[in-house]
């Protein structure tokens, strides 16, 4: 159950970074050569890129892009542990997930991210992005990112499961040998008795 959550926080998470991804640019424009470039990016120049990839809608596609992976996760906790859930585990599973996509307060987490842009960018950078995004490439990348997305969070599904169950497992060994430890340092200086 806890693997699950944790593929189901990782979902959440993701799609506030990736859509704003402005590694494809990199390579493929060149920052305008006037003085201005070079000065830290702004607040508006921030906003003026994050409304090129058009942020919102991308957010909104790669999380409901994302949701079949999710749902096929909860299907799967179901039939691993249908002796220990309830019979309707997984539609209330499914709505629950689907309630708290809905709820993402996108407006909030765009106002987050734009001090981290500004930290790493300058304007020349932001204008080199904008540039890049608003051109057939660009365009192309916004288009199929949320399906690229999909498919690489379900191709990932199996590689994450086997890696959760190698961390859970490892992290109670370690726990286990803790309490271990613990007792034996214990046992070795018991309390003195008073008289």
């Amino acid at each position: 159950m806890r693997r699950f959550l944790s593929f189901v926080a990782i979902c959440f998470v993701l799609p506030c970074f990736v859509p704003a991804c402005p590694g494809f640019a990199q390579t493929s424009t060149v920052a305008p050569a006037d003085s201005s470039s070079d000065a830290p990016a702004s607040k508006q120049d921030v906003e003026r890129y994050l409304q090129a990839i058009h942020s919102h809608e991308m957010m909104k596609q790669m999380m409901a892009a994302m949701t079949k992976p999710m749902h096929q996760m909860a299907h799967d906790q179901f039939i691993k542990d249908k002796d220990r859930l309830p019979a309707d585990f997984e539609d209330r599973m499914t709505k629950m997930m689907d309630d708290m996509m809905k709820e993402m307060p996108l407006d909030e987490m765009m106002e987050a991210m734009v001090p981290a842009y500004q930290k790493h960018f300058t304007k020349g950078d932001m204008d080199a992005l904008i540039a890049f995004y608003s051109a057939p490439t660009g365009q192309k990348v916004l288009r199929e990112l949320p399906a690229i997305m999909a498919e690489a969070m379900e191709a990932m599904r199996p590689i994450m499961s086997k890696t959760m169950d190698h961390m859970t497992e490892r992290m109670q060994q370690e726990i286990a040998q803790m309490k271990k430890d613990s007792e034996k340092g214990s046992g070795q200086n018991p309390p003195a008795a008073n008289n």
